[in-house]
């Protein structure tokens, strides 16, 4: 099985044209969508309201890369919004020192997003707690810290913290030409992880682990060590994405992130990656965020009210999911 990791098979070839025709699949529901919104509003294809949903693919695409990875690894993320927050806010607070570079802040920022993300790793490969337990309670654990570093140990009402560099602010906020800088950081990652995820062998590593993590480990694969690095990456993703996030808004808000954590999964999974492991693409995910960025400015530019969004989120994630599991069946 070593040699598999270092050299594509047939069945691998196989498998990634599969993969390849089902991406296909997803990006013409993209285009359908993107059809029916045209149709339905005058304001979709406005440049200010594209902008908008470019951002919105950022953001999510971005995390969209971590979760990619952990689940292929047959893992789940669930803290990756509120490790958002943390970052972002840790990133704000550090700003309101005098003396602190403000890049310098957005690199703590990035080290809370490490810190959060590896403390998730160790748990689910020492302790042995499964990842949904251990995220799940990563998820409260980092959306209070992002509380924390708002309003400090006397507790006092929520606040938000002001980005005061420019600069930073660039990262979600500005603009190279007519582009958002937002789109070009994620289409940078989204490269670089795709050719980490299929043209090396961390990248087979993760797939093997998802697909039969026992015969991975007989084959000489540290199956602790990639779990570890593979949640630590996505921390630290989900940090700058928030960095990002706050640079876009001036602000580092408690409430960002809030509910990402069920868009990025959607993405995922409507991309073409299966819960069970061993299976998820970089470029896939990258279309399933675009579907459900659409989605979301679908419900603001058609009106829906606040209960429908929700609703229809859910419903998507948990069709998503049951398409994968019907799939898997057959």
């Amino acid at each position: 099985m070593q040699k598999a990791l270092n050299n594509p098979t047939k069945a691998s070839l196989q498998e990634r044209r599969f993969t390849v025709s089902r991406e296909m699949a997803v990006l013409g529901v993209l285009i359908l969508l993107c059809i029916f919104m045209t149709i339905l509003s005058p304001y979709f294809l406005t440049s200010q309201n594209l902008f908008n949903v470019l951002r919105s693919i950022s953001t999510i695409g971005i995390m969209a890369i971590g979760m990619t990875m952990i689940i292929a690894s047959g893992g789940i993320d669930l803290s990756i919004g509120s490790v958002l927050a943390a970052g972002a806010m840790f990133t704000a607070r550090l700003m309101t020192y005098d003396g602190v570079n403000p890049w310098v802040a957005v690199l703590g920022g990035l080290g809370v997003g490490l810190i959060l993300g590896g403390i998730n790793g160790l748990i689910i490969t020492r302790v042995k707690v499964s990842p949904f337990i251990t995220t799940l309670g990563m998820m409260s654990i980092a959306r209070g810290i992002a509380y924390l570093l708002a309003t400090g140990l006397q507790g006092a009402v929520a606040s938000n913290i002001p980005m005061r560099d420019p600069s930073v602010n660039f990262l979600g906020g500005g603009y190279i030409g007519p582009v958002p800088f937002a789109l070009i950081e994620m289409v940078v990652l989204v490269v670089i992880a795709s050719v980490v995820m299929h043209s090396t062998v961390f990248g087979r590593q993760i797939y093997a682990i998802g697909s039969n993590e026992q015969a991975a480990r007989l084959s000489g694969v540290n199956v602790n060590l990639v779990r570890l690095m593979v949640y630590t990456i996505t921390g630290v993703l989900a940090a700058y994405a928030g960095i990002m996030n706050a640079g876009l808004l001036s602000t580092a808000a408690t409430n960002l992130g809030l509910g990402n954590e069920m868009d990025v999964i959607a993405a995922v999974i409507i991309g073409g990656a299966s819960l069970s492991g061993g299976e998820g693409t970089i470029y896939g995910a990258v279309i399933g965020a675009a579907i459900m960025a659409i989605l979301r400015n679908a419900f603001v530019l058609l009106h829906f009210p606040i209960h429908w969004q929700t609703v229809t989120i859910g419903v998507v994630v948990i069709l998503a999911v049951a398409s994968d599991r019907l799939r898997k069946r057959s």
